[in-house]
């Protein structure tokens, strides 16, 4: 795998899809969970086919290795390693993705780099950058109640909350998956089934760690200064962050859009390919 040196001399890891060759510039693509090994994001559907995605590990996932100061897990910290792999790839202005928690880490960047962006896009955001944590996940969650895998499905979101035992969480997080997809099919089961050797526990906890109130508010007041196009894709299914929440995230730019997807969880690559690529990359090519 390729890697880059970032501010700190870390050296961290990356993935590259689809052709050299392509005239289209290259997609930035980064990685939820958080803590989670970049590699669920596969190849986004089909979309390496016409592009290049780049999709970095970061530190202490998949092959990037852990940071020697635990501060360097927190988002905005993270943000940072992507503008060293920006300067790495020499890219002067790109696009960037990011899927759930990576969505905060993209944020961060935005608000910091501005200038640096041509086109972002957030799929199935949270909205605890906003300070607002809706709770229509719960109810997507709830209104499928009827579905063969609700309760078991259901018993696992209580214990999550009660256990600490790596080995344990990662049965149960298969147990709970089915509430993060459209539908509970082969594909969706062999992509849940990745989960738990893929997070790293350790940059999870950190994830947020030392981002006080006056960093969150002075993060999400920065986006009223990103001038890029941002599209907020959201998916009607989607039991772990809702709809609304990326409405919220779109409410925080000057120029956003929202395209839910119907039928789709947290996941929209995985549970519609067909959707999530072609409306991705109809907003990467517009005007």
């Amino acid at each position: 795998m390729p890697h880059f040196r970032t501010y700190d001399d870390a050296e961290l890891h990356y993935r590259v899809l689809g052709p050299a060759d392509s005239p289209l510039p290259p997609l930035v693509c980064l990685a939820g969970g958080p803590g989670r090994d970049a590699a669920y994001l596969g190849d986004l559907g089909g979309m390496s086919a016409h592009r290049q995605l780049i999709l970095p590990d970061s530190r202490g996932t998949g092959a990037s290795p852990a940071a020697a100061d635990p501060s360097r897990y927190a988002f905005p910290q993270l943000a940072e390693d992507v503008e060293a792999l920006r300067a790495h790839l020499g890219l002067e202005r790109f696009a960037l993705l990011a899927h759930d928690a990576g969505a905060a880490v993209a944020q961060a960047y935005a608000a910091r780099h501005p200038q640096r962006l041509t086109r972002l896009v957030l799929v199935c955001p949270g909205s605890r950058l906003q300070g607002e944590l809706p709770d229509d996940a719960r109810e997507i969650f709830a209104a499928r109640e009827h579905e063969q895998w609700w309760p078991e499905a259901s018993a696992a979101v209580r214990q999550l909350a009660e256990t600490s035992d790596m080995d344990e969480v990662r049965a149960l997080l298969f147990a709970a998956a089915p509430l993060a997809y459209g539908r509970w099919e082969e594909p969706q089961q062999a992509h849940a089934a990745t989960e738990g050797e893929q997070l790293g526990p350790v940059p999870r906890a950190g994830f947020w760690q030392g981002v006080d109130e006056q960093l969150r508010e002075a993060l999400a007041s920065g986006l009223g200064e990103v001038s890029c196009p941002v599209l907020v894709v959201t998916g009607d299914r989607d039991g772990v962050t809702g709809m609304r929440a990326g409405e919220l995230v779109a409410e925080s730019f000057p120029d956003a859009r929202v395209r839910p997807l119907h039928e789709v969880g947290h996941y929209p690559w995985v549970d519609a390919p067909e959707l999530f690529g072609p409306a991705v990359e109809e907003f990467l090519h517009s005007a």
